[in-house]
């Protein structure tokens, strides 16, 4: 097990097991007390950090007391996190797993910058992958989700991905190791766990290998995707070109490639349109001009030579981005200065309603400012819980005529951060805890 898993990271170059300080996540069951014994065993510099969901009551509290006593077991520092998920989820609008992995994956990163860790160590391994596979086909995310888990995905490695949940369970049992079940594997509530209990023992009478071709699939598709990255790259830098807030797309030259509507669709994916719309762009082509597309954020116009993508004309005001080191952004009159602040502690918070005091940290760019929509909503700062923007400026007594010009600042994930002049939502408030600023001004 030692020698494979030393192989793994070498082949894969996922970091150096003798000077790379790595923050392994173990959650207490089989998967990472394998990971955190065979990292332990070959020498690596290793934390432990442990997630708290506050989903299973007293048996998470025995799984997050089980770490700890292991951590110090293996004399590791030890970092935990107790996280309200259920309240998260309902807040965002989201599961209750999706919460879970946006809590955990942004905590570690968290730790890591402030341990001054060189990666982040999850446990993942075959049968994970095949189950990940399987969920992304379902659900119909491309090639990106068609090759699974990635072996290294920024500063998070999985060293353990190369091996079976048998091998593991092997290693536990001759090395005399003891671990925590969660019982929540079991439940079918959960989509992965259907997969695991009802289709893949099925998949595994057809091919009892199917874990390890699975794997397989999954590097061979990796590759592909990579020689589709280059592909698109190439003919982007032939056919676009950029001029102001215009994007121009040579149509001849986007027929020219294979799988066009394959490639359009990466180029125009920073544009925000769909797999469906990009195939009416592409059966478009040989129509008139004049035809147009919209996605949430950008209008496409076919014209006669040229596909023509703007930021949508909501109104007056259009959608203008602000991108990270970016201090200026200037809209139909509006103008917004930015300035980051690298050290919050003896940061004053403005008092101003045109100067925004906003958690860089949490901030995902580029920023957009954009004309307020229907159905928008944010939670005020000093209030509790959504509110309805309509029904904010109502609260606030706005005057009809002026409602068209109210303008909502949002990070790169669609929440709107700065309700401009007005308040501050509270998800993204400067805290005790902040570690940067970001102050956006209207001039």
């Amino acid at each position: 097990m030692l020698d494979a898993v030393r192989r793994f990271v070498e082949e894969h170059d996922l970091f150096s097991i003798e000077n790379d300080p790595i923050l392994v996540a173990v959650s207490g069951g089989l998967d990472s007390v394998v990971l955190l014994d065979v990292l332990h065993k070959l020498g690596a510099q290793v934390a432990v950090a442990h997630c708290h969901f506050g989903l299973r009551g007293e048996d998470a509290d025995a799984d997050e007391q089980f770490v700890r006593k292991l951590a110090k077991q293996y004399g590791l520092p030890y970092f935990a996190e107790f996280f309200q998920t259920k309240e998260f989820a309902e807040q965002e609008g989201i599961s209750t797993q999706m919460a879970a992995r946006f809590l955990r994956y942004r905590w570690f990163e968290q730790v890591r910058q402030r341990e001054q860790l060189a990666y982040i160590a999850t446990a993942h391994h075959q049968r994970d992958q095949a189950e990940t596979m399987l969920l992304n086909l379902t659900h119909g995310t491309g090639l990106a989700g068609l090759h699974g888990i990635q072996v290294k995905n920024g500063h998070i490695v999985r060293p353990l991905l190369g091996l079976g949940r048998d091998d593991l369970y092997e290693y536990l049992v001759e090395r005399g190791l003891r671990w925590r079940e969660d019982d929540s594997n079991d439940s079918p509530v959960y989509q992965r766990n259907l997969l695991r209990i009802e289709v893949l023992p099925v998949l595994r009478e057809i091919n009892p290998s199917l874990d390890q071709t699975m794997a397989a699939t999954a590097e061979r598709v990796g590759g592909a995707e990579e020689i589709v990255r280059r592909y698109v790259e190439e003919t982007a830098a032939q056919a676009r070109r950029d001029e102001d807030e215009v994007t121009y797309l040579n149509i001849s030259m986007l027929q020219k490639t294979a799988a066009t509507a394959l490639v359009l669709h990466e180029i125009l994916r920073p544009f925000g349109f769909s797999w469906l719309v990009v195939k009416d762009i592409v059966a478009a082509f040989g129509g008139e001009s004049g035809r147009r597309f919209d996605s949430p954020t950008h209008r496409l116009v076919k014209d006669r030579e040229n596909l023509v993508i703007t930021p949508r004309r909501l109104s007056k005001f259009g959608t203008f981005q602000l991108a990270a080191g970016q201090t200026d952004l200037l809209a139909d009159g509006m103008r917004l200065k930015a300035e980051l602040h690298d050290d919050a502690r003896h940061f004053i918070i403005p008092r101003s309603k045109s100067t925004a005091a906003l958690d860089a940290n949490k901030l995902k760019f580029p920023l957009t400012l954009r004309k307020w929509q229907e159905g928008d909503w944010f939670m005020p700062l000093g209030m509790k819980g959504k509110k309805l923007l309509s029904d904010f400026l109502i609260d606030q007594k706005v005057p009809l005529n002026l409602k068209d010009d109210v303008r909502v600042l949002t990070s790169a994930d669609g929440k709107i951060c700065w309700v401009v002049g007005w308040r501050v939502d509270d998800r993204f408030k400067v805290e005790e805890t902040s570690e940067r600023v970001l102050t956006v001004q209207r001039m």
